[in-house]
Parts: structure tokens; sequence; C-alpha cells
């Protein structure tokens, strides 16, 4: 077995604030992350595959990086998380929240998917590795 490991680009506001939280409570848990604000993220996609004996390759490149692309990249990418992705309704946009929303999103098109990490800034990268339910 071989993992291939690909790696995407997307820019997106997003504001941390949880729904049982009053404003100041939120404001004191998430910091200034509570205020409006956007990233450069990364996205890893991680399938895993057997190599063909023919050309060598685990998992199609192309056709991944058009899953990832339709899937994923264009509903999030230079869009506010909370209020125009309908597929995060509800979700707190943390990095955690994000890579378990994003697997929901690329699993059922991606069966060989082992993880998705999201990378929000220099020192935070969150994985997922599909244990339990992910919210899509």
């Amino acid at each position: 077995m071989v993992l291939l490991t690909r790696r995407y680009h997307f820019s997106a506001g997003h504001r941390l604030e949880s729904p049982h939280l009053t404003a100041a409570e939120n404001a004191l848990v998430y910091g200034v992350c509570h205020r409006p604000h956007g990233h450069n993220y990364y996205v890893e996609v991680t399938v895993e595959g057997t190599p063909d004996p023919v050309t060598g390759m685990a998992a199609d490149v192309g056709a991944l990086d058009e899953i990832v692309e339709r899937e994923l990249i264009s509903r999030v990418d230079h869009r506010d998380l909370e209020t125009t992705v309908p597929e995060l309704s509800g979700v707190i946009t943390t990095g955690e929240s994000l890579a378990r929303a994003f697997w929901g999103l690329l699993a059922p098109r991606l069966p060989a998917l082992t993880r998705v990490a999201v990378v929000e800034t220099a020192k935070n990268r969150f994985e997922y590795c599909g244990e339990g339910d992910a919210p899509v």
C-alpha cells in the first residue's frame, strides 16, 4: 500500500463563534479569532492505493485534483465560511472542525481517502483520519 498526498490552496474568511456561548464568552474563548478575519489555507488530501503494475501509480492524480476542486475548493475559495458555504452551516470553523467537515465532503467521492489536513497558519495544522462521524 502506498500513500499519496496532494496539497491544495484556498483563501477564505471566517469568525470563530459558538452559538452556545454569549458574545462575551466567545470573545474570551476565541480571542482575536472571534473577529472576522481570513487565512490562506492549505488542505492536504491523502489517499492510499496499490501501485498499478503497468503505470506504477497508486492513484490518478488528475482525477484526484478534479474531485477535490469540485467537491471542496470551488465551494470554499474566496468565501466567508460561515455565511456563504451551505455545507458548513452550523459548523464552528475551527481548523479541527474544518478538517472533519472537509472529510465529510470528500469521503463519498474518494473511497481511498485516509487523511485530510487543514493548514491554517505556519503554526497550526489539523488532521482528521475518519474516526467517528464527520459533520457535513
